[in-house]
């Protein structure tokens, strides 16, 4: 935790804990003062001594320094708030950076749900500690030592009762942190299943509808949340007891100093003497509070620090998780060379986390440019790994996945993803306008080239009897359209970015096969007006791809991923996965005589005469 804040407060931050520092310590003096006044007032009444003009000045001296210990405390809880806040904003960028430059593979190790919360959760927890703790932690020990510092010459049977009082609420607070400390340690963990649950039954709100199984999510919620609520509650009354033990030792501690100070006046045979005593014992007393004050800042602190612990371990682990798909360096594609294909697979085998249960095994093809290839398999044959392999979601554990003749972990990132176009096997929309959504990433979209990617997907049959055009509000994950709308949609944005390779991962599964036919078409006989493979040609980096994407037409090679025989049987080349390993390849005619697995595939959906 404190390794991150060293980390990532600015150097502007620690300039406001410097002057924060400052503020607490005038804050403490000024607090440390007034009790000096109130001995003095307390001795002249006593003695009779006392007048209207010591009493103002006394009085007015306690006043100022009540107000200038009131303006320190603000302008230390501004300071300390800023740098809280600055702090907050710089892990949460720092967090969101890491985690969308995360490989699935982080991003399944962590879960979604508790990404979420450490985000934001867990930040607001460390933002919190610093607001009120940086505050504490400063002023604890200065107050405790100046009190004491101040006590020291009184009376000895006074400062032993303020020890032992002291010890006191030590050690029971210490007890009551240490039994509530693991539960602290599970509030996250506990968060992160209610998120999940929570996140659950939002997103699956239409399903759990249609199954009348509003009782059932609610029955895992109850679960979920009663687990939550007996950890808060353990907590909870375990803390709640703090303020009282420690309201009544402090009580205790004023009755003692009372107690002692009635004996030691007794004791006295001067009047002189007697007064000096009243004078300390009223001063002693403001001390004492002090000093228990001091320690229940450091008790509240310890109360705090747990949790805070716990979420700066989190966001540690995040932080300190090396990406396993490391960004290449090479920035420029050399492309129009003899013989290369735009891609190629050599004897490729990959399995989620390294396991031995391989997901795709001896992968080998190539697509030509211009070539259209498609991949068609059962559920769980390894299509869309083949396509994750391509986009370096993940990298193979053995062979090589070459682009354009170079191996795409040599390639730089943006410069690889920016030449590849994917229209993802779940149709993924943003919140905004079709406009954004459509051109995504591109600030300054072409409104021709934007007319013509919807044109291809045949999105314009919707879009044009939309109130607003491309225009029209587009709500979170699309929810305002249909499955096949939002294909379409996802499509068009797949053709306006273009690239040498386009990517339809099972893009057409919510078509009719109607809408079908007619986007394949117009991919067949339009795509060659928008695609430009040779965007990144002139480029230093990936920000110049969708500028030069407009500028000069070249054929791309598309790779299309579906289950119906209609949508594929048409392409230049079909290979056909099975268990992760490919049992034929070639056109469709020649599976149908060759490969027992396709024809068994296009039996299951077309009769022999339409085949």
């Amino acid at each position: 935790m404190f390794k991150l804040m060293a980390k990532y407060l600015k150097p502007l931050d620690w300039v406001f804990i410097v002057l924060c520092a400052g503020f607490v310590v005038a804050q403490v003096y000024f607090d440390i003062t007034m009790p000096e006044y109130t001995a003095k007032l307390t001795v002249e009444v006593q003695a009779g001594t006392a007048t209207m003009k010591s009493i103002w000045k006394n009085g007015g001296f306690m006043l100022l320094y009540a107000f200038a210990s009131m303006v320190s405390s603000i302008i230390c809880g501004y300071f300390a708030s800023r740098t809280a806040a600055n702090f907050a904003k710089t892990l949460r960028k720092a967090l969101f950076e890491r985690v969308t430059s995360f490989s699935a593979a982080e991003i399944n190790k962590f879960g979604t749900p508790s990404l979420i919360t450490r985000t934001t959760n867990d930040v607001v927890q460390m933002q919190n500690f610093i607001a009120m703790g940086l505050q504490m932690l400063i002023k604890a020990p200065v107050l405790a030592v100046w009190s004491i510092c101040k006590i020291s010459g009184a009376a000895v049977q006074w400062t032993v009762a303020t020890v032992i009082i002291v010890a006191v609420i030590v050690v029971i607070v210490g007890m009551l942190v240490g039994i509530c400390y693991p539960k602290f340690k599970q509030m996250q963990k506990l968060t992160d299943g209610l998120n999940t649950t929570t996140r659950e039954n939002i997103t699956g709100v239409r399903v759990i509808r249609a199954f009348n199984a509003e009782d059932y999510q609610t029955e895992k919620f109850e679960a979920v949340n009663e687990k939550v609520k007996r950890n808060q509650l353990f907590t909870s009354r375990g803390l709640g007891l703090m303020m009282p033990v420690i309201q009544t030792c402090m009580n205790g501690l004023t009755l003692a100093v009372y107690w002692i100070g009635a004996a030691l006046i007794n004791k006295a045979a001067a009047i002189p003497e007697r007064l000096e005593l009243l004078g300390n014992m009223a001063i002693f007393t403001q001390y004492a509070m002090q000093v228990v004050m001091a320690f229940m800042m450091l008790i509240m602190i310890f109360m705090i620090l747990p949790r805070c612990m716990v979420s700066g371990k989190r966001i540690a682990d995040v932080l300190g998780t090396r990406r396993s798909v490391r960004s290449g360096q090479v920035k420029d594609i050399e492309r129009d060379k003899d013989g290369v294909p735009v891609l190629e697979f050599r004897n490729v085998d990959f399995a989620y986390d390294h396991g031995e249960g391989k997901v795709v095994s001896g992968i080998d093809f190539t697509v030509n440019r211009g070539e259209t290839v498609a991949f068609i398999g059962a559920t769980g044959s390894g299509k869309t790994t083949i396509i994750n392999l391509i986009e370096r979601f993940y990298d193979v554990d053995g062979g090589e996945v070459l682009f354009n003749g170079v191996n795409v972990k040599e390639y730089d990132e943006e410069v690889l993803r920016g030449s590849i176009a994917l229209a993802s096997q779940r149709a993924v929309l943003f919140k905004g306008d079709i406009r954004g959504n459509v051109a995504y990433g591109d600030e300054d979209p072409d409104d021709d080239r934007l007319r013509a990617a919807l044109e291809i997907s045949c999105a314009t049959e919707f879009v044009d009897g939309l109130e607003k055009g491309v225009d029209s509000p587009v709500a979170q994950d699309g929810t305002n359209f249909s499955g096949g709308q939002k294909q379409r949609l996802s499509i068009a944005r797949a053709v306006y970015k273009g690239g040498d390779l386009l990517i339809f991962d099972d893009s057409f599964s919510a078509l009719d096969y109607k809408t079908d036919m007619l986007v394949r078409k117009n991919i067949r006989e339009r795509l060659d007006e928008l695609t430009d493979g040779s965007a990144l040609d002139e480029c230093d980096d990936a920000s110049a791809v969708r500028d030069n994407i407009k500028q000069r037409p070249r054929k791309s090679a598309v790779l299309i991923v579906a289950q119906r025989i209609g949508t594929i049987m048409n392409a230049d080349k079909i290979i056909v996965l099975d268990e992760g390993k490919i049992v034929g390849m070639g056109k469709h005619k020649e599976l149908l005589a060759t490969c027992p697995t396709y024809k068994e595939i296009a039996l299951s959906q077309l009769s022999k005469e339409e085949l």
